[in-house]
């Protein structure tokens, strides 16, 4: 997932830079979900770790 998230960005610099407004907003959600998706899953894995869950074990 990390993997799309970087190409998202990539899409989204370089359609930003050409000016394809379509394209950049299409990237710019793709974006934001992900974005999303990574703070739900650290705040989860926060939570986790101050509750005393090991997750190395």
């Amino acid at each position: 997932m990390l993997g799309w998230a970087i190409v998202a960005l990539v899409i989204a610099v370089i359609a930003g830079a050409l000016g394809f407004t379509g394209v950049a907003q299409g990237a710019a959600t793709i974006s934001r979900i992900l974005f999303a998706i990574f703070l739900i899953i650290a705040i989860i894995l926060f939570v986790m770790v101050v509750a005393g869950v090991n997750l190395f074990t």
